[in-house]
């Protein structure tokens, strides 16, 4: 599937130029990724971003809520589901999408994989809200209507992706499944937040692609391990002891040949304090911690990937630099090129 130590990044960047970004990434990382600007527009951010088409939300400047859709709308977006042909995304949305795709049309050669990311089912629909403020996750209806939403802008991502590189890698971004079991979604069921990953990840790998689900806090590893995913993503930085916690199920998803991105370079302003062979060290406990519960060394490194822990959008600019000027020689230090 990879290389151990391959390299690639969440998604958004702090810049407002798609083609610098752009070139960040294929200067930084193994796995290439378009990047999400949310410097740019409000409509990089992660719900507005997979929104268009949507007839069921509205978006006035940066406010994004959920409406009841005229019927001529509703129906139009209900035929369009029943055609599968996906949904696109444009340029207003995702301008590193098409900058990413010129760059990778001039190369005039396929790589070995990129990456895509779409925002996941549990933390799109717990976002957005009506005007009562009520989470259009409650409303039944619309929750398998947003499914069906982020199942076709994942198919057209992957089929635009696709005639670029040998394999396409997506990322579900999942942020908050670190907030589920919390007071603040309490109504959230655990087996339908499990049957909503596991759909879009079925979705994702039935569409040719490898699927992966990322989330920065600390989370119901055992949840998003028994998604069906290739491909578990988490802050390491912070979080390098809690997988020790779920021996037989991070076993599990190791025998099935799964990955895990490590994202052990911290995307905050801390980065600036951050150090090469702290972040070494800072790994070195987290794989040694599942030696300890059982799992072979050689085994771990073997099926690793490293990221860093989160998206950069939130940083200054040289700092996301640093995080993946850092993230490069991390992996260098590993693997002598």
């Amino acid at each position: 599937m990879f290389q151990s130590f391959s390299t690639t990044g969440i998604g958004s960047l702090p810049h407002s130029d798609p083609l610098e970004a752009c070139r960040v990434i294929f200067d930084s990382v193994d796995i290439p990724f378009w990047p999400q600007l949310p410097h740019r527009s409000f409509l990089e951010f992660m719900v507005p971003q997979y929104s268009e088409g949507f007839p069921f939300i509205k978006i006035q400047g940066e406010n994004i809520h959920a409406e009841k859709a005229n019927e001529q709308a509703a129906a139009s977006f209900y035929e369009a589901i029943d055609r599968r042909e996906g949904f696109p995304i444009s340029k207003e949305y995702a301008a590193g999408l098409y900058a990413f795709i010129d760059i990778l049309n001039e190369k005039k050669q396929k790589l070995k994989t990129v990456k895509g990311q779409i925002t996941g089912p549990l933390t799109y629909t717990l976002s957005l809200t009506d005007n009562q403020k009520k989470p259009l996750y409650f409303d039944e209806e619309m929750r398998e209507l947003a499914l069906e939403l982020l199942k076709g802008k994942v198919y057209w991502q992957i089929e635009t992706l696709r005639p670029y590189a040998e394999e396409v890698l997506i990322f579900i971004d999942e942020p908050i499944l670190s907030a589920l079991g919390t007071s603040t979604y309490i109504g959230v069921d655990t087996a339908e937040a499990l049957r909503l990953l596991s759909e879009l990840v079925n979705h994702i790998k039935t569409s040719g692609a490898t699927a992966g689900i990322h989330c920065c806090g600390k989370a119901d590893w055992p949840l998003i391990l028994s998604s069906g995913i290739d491909v578990f993503s988490f802050d390491a930085y912070f979080y390098w002891d809690t997988l020790s916690l779920y021996p037989e199920e991070i076993k599990a998803f190791l025998d099935k040949g799964g990955f895990i991105a490590w994202g052990v370079v911290p995307t905050s302003d801390i980065i600036r304090g951050v150090t090469l062979q702290g972040l070494r060290e800072q790994l070195e406990r987290g794989l040694s911690s599942l030696v300890k519960i059982g799992i072979p060394g050689d085994r771990l490194e073997k099926q690793l990937l490293l990221t860093p822990s989160c998206g950069t959008g939130s940083l200054e600019i040289n700092d996301a630099l640093r995080v993946f000027s850092l993230l490069k020689d991390l992996k260098n230090s590993y693997v002598k090129t």
